[in-house]
């Protein structure tokens, strides 16, 4: 325990504070079971070491702050340690890496721990973080009823230019885009040049662990999908290797064409899997992981059965590392608006034009000399132009749709 005090004390004073993304000040922290969920490198256990930072500061001996996937779990189970902290007057647990924990027994997983921690130490609260994939997991403690659930999507444009010093915008609604784009995007871009930044952004923005090491930017992306195929899906499904090559394989023919419209005999033909709805399950494990974004044209029905109309990759970065050579202008125009809008909004597919938000509002992406030829009998529809600084009228610039968050 001691040795868990001591790595738990280190890490928290060694924590940049200087920069906390959007979604740390919308966490209540007065709920006694919060969880914390996203994609692998975005940033989770920076957050939660941040808000134990800020905590130590005022009470070091009420706090700690756990990794799973620590040696010390091998043979010691959550709830003892949760035991031991609370006798000695611990209040505050922050618990990283959930879905890698050992389970002792087959039916007494995390999740049951923490069910248990929640009901018998009242006076304690916990805060863990897990990948994205665990909403794939069935685990044998209900904490629907106990737990509050918070998303951390990738760093949006906006908290880009925050994180770099450049300039710092408050949010702006999505009603706020749509009827006041062109004072909004008039009042930043006085500010700053926006567009070169966009660019980079679009590159190396996604990930707030660029400026650790840029030369291993690209590099960093792949190790994440890497362990996200290798360790994160098989840890939490019932897949076997020759399933996660197949999976790989998808990944790989998705990226070389992305949107990509599904052609699923040809695809299943491809890997060599006889019976559709083990593509479907592959399509849900590689969205639920944020590799990939199915978009339909019904919301309301079930993804795991339903024939998607296009596949893209997660993010632009992922399209920069994954297919650095086939870079489609349209593509990477589409994916940055798709990942900015449906962190908070739903979207889907339209008859017409490219997208349709919570529907109601319908959206043309392209260049700058997009017209609405496509969406002109269309009330409440919108073109975005790519490469404008400000917009006029229903003519909103792209870049804009990344200050939602």
């Amino acid at each position: 325990m001691q040795q868990l005090y001591e790595i738990s004390n280190q890490l928290i004073n060694n924590v940049n504070t200087g920069f906390k993304r959007s979604l740390f000040s919308k966490i209540d922290w007065q709920q006694r079971l919060i969880e914390i969920t996203g994609a692998r490198g975005v940033g989770k256990t920076t957050l939660m070491l941040q808000k134990a930072k800020e905590i130590f500061d005022q009470d070091p001996g009420g706090i700690i702050y756990l990794s799973l996937d620590d040696a010390y779990f091998f043979n010691n189970s959550l709830i003892e340690t949760a035991e031991q902290f609370h006798k000695y007057g611990g209040k505050f647990m922050f618990i990283d890496e959930v879905h890698k924990y050992p389970a002792k027994y087959k039916t007494y997983d995390w999740s049951a721990e923490l069910k248990n921690i929640y009901d018998r130490y009242p006076g304690l609260t916990v805060a863990y973080s897990g990948s994205s994939v665990i909403g794939l997991y069935k685990g044998h403690g209900d904490l629907s009823r106990r737990k509050t659930s918070y998303k951390l999507n990738g760093m949006s444009f906006r908290e880009y230019l925050e994180m770099n010093h450049t300039i710092t915008i408050p949010e702006v609604s999505l009603q706020d885009v749509l009827t006041k784009n062109p004072v909004i995007s008039a009042d930043i871009s006085d500010k700053i040049k926006i567009l070169p930044h966009f660019r980079n952004y679009l590159s190396t923005g996604y990930y707030p662990f660029y400026s650790e090491n840029p030369e291993q930017y690209e590099q960093r992306i792949k190790n994440i999908i890497n362990v996200i195929l290798e360790v994160d899906i098989p840890s939490i499904t019932d897949i076997n290797y020759d399933t996660t090559g197949k999976i790989k394989t998808m990944l790989a023919v998705l990226s070389t064409s992305v949107p990509y419209t599904p052609n699923l005999t040809r695809l299943s033909d491809s890997l060599q899997i006889g019976d559709i709805r083990t593509l479907y399950k592959y399509f849900y494990f590689l969205e639920k992981a944020e590799l990939i974004t199915l978009l339909n044209s019904n919301a309301k029905a079930n993804k795991l059965f339903q024939k998607p109309k296009k596949i893209y990759l997660n993010n632009t970065n992922l399209i920069n590392t994954i297919s650095p050579g086939k870079k489609e202008t349209g593509t990477i125009r589409e994916t940055f608006f798709l990942n900015q809008v449906h962190y908070l909004h739903e979207i889907n597919y339209p008859k017409k034009a490219d997208f349709i938000i919570n529907n109601q509002y319908t959206f043309e992406i392209g260049g700058r000399n997009k017209t609405r030829k496509q969406i002109r009998d269309i009330e409440e529809a919108f073109v975005v132009q790519d490469e404008i600084e400000i917009g006029f009228a229903n003519t909103i610039p792209l870049w804009l749709f990344g200050f939602l968050y």
